[in-house]
Formats: C-alpha cells, structure tokens, sequence
C-alpha cells in the first residue's frame, strides 16, 4: 500500500470563496428578520434572486417546511457549492475553513446536508458528509 506524503512544508491548499454582494446578505437578513409564518417563503425568494448564494440555500434549509425540503436546499446548496469551490481553484482537496467567513454558506450546506441525510436514513451520505466537513476543517466550526 502506497501512499503520498507532502514534504514541502505548505502543506494541503486552503480555498476561499469569494465573498458576496453586500445586498445579498441585506435580503437575506431582512428575510430572515420576517415573522415566522412568513420566513420560509422570504427566504425562498432570496434563494430565486440569488440561485448562486449559498448562505440563502443553507437558510432555506433552516427554515423548511419538513426534514425532506431541508434536506433538499442543503443538497442543491451543497452542489452549487462544488461548483463554486471548482471555479476557484479547488482541485478535490485542500482546505475550506470555516475561519473564511465566505466559506459559511458551503460548509452550512454540507453540515445540514450531513444532518439531515441521517434524519431521513441516508447513513452513508450522512458518513460520507460528516468526514468531509472534518477534511475541510479538521479544527471544526467554531
């Protein structure tokens, strides 16, 4: 059995991604601010505006009518967040740390996703998840 070890002293990459619109987050704050019997479907309407802001994708999470539409905006967050780490250099591996507050929407996503898979009894997703939290951010969320 082989494996790789990095001898160069700078070890594994850390991404960042990059931060968003000040706008965004005033939407969503003020979405989220909505009573609560309204939140869910303010918070879906930032989600509609900003399809690629995945602090709204893990906020619908958050504010899901049930643990499957939970579930759900934690998967397409989680996506839409490969999709953004790949655009920014990430390779498959390398950190996202949690110390970037522009990695929060990302590292939500999967954190719900991990979560909410288990909920609903998709134990290796909720393995599989929970381990790659750890591998983005071996120093956990703070």
């Amino acid at each position: 059995m082989s494996s790789s070890v990095n001898v160069s002293g700078t070890g594994p990459p850390n991404v960042v991604l990059p931060g968003v619109d000040s706008s965004m987050h005033a939407a969503l704050d003020a979405a989220l601010g909505s009573p609560e019997r309204d939140r869910r479907d303010a918070v879906a309407r930032v989600v509609a505006r900003y399809p690629r802001y995945l602090a709204a994708w893990a906020a619908l999470g958050d504010v899901a009518r049930d643990t499957v539409e939970s579930y759900m905006a934690y998967r397409v967050g989680y996506h839409r967040g490969l999709d953004a780490l790949r655009q920014n250099g990430w390779k498959g591996n390398g950190y996202v740390r949690w110390s970037a507050v522009s990695n929060h929407g990302f590292l939500n996503c999967l954190d719900g996703l991990a979560r909410t898979a288990a909920l609903i009894g998709e134990t290796d997703e909720a393995t599989r998840c929970a381990q790659f939290l750890l591998q983005c951010d071996p120093t956990g969320k703070p």
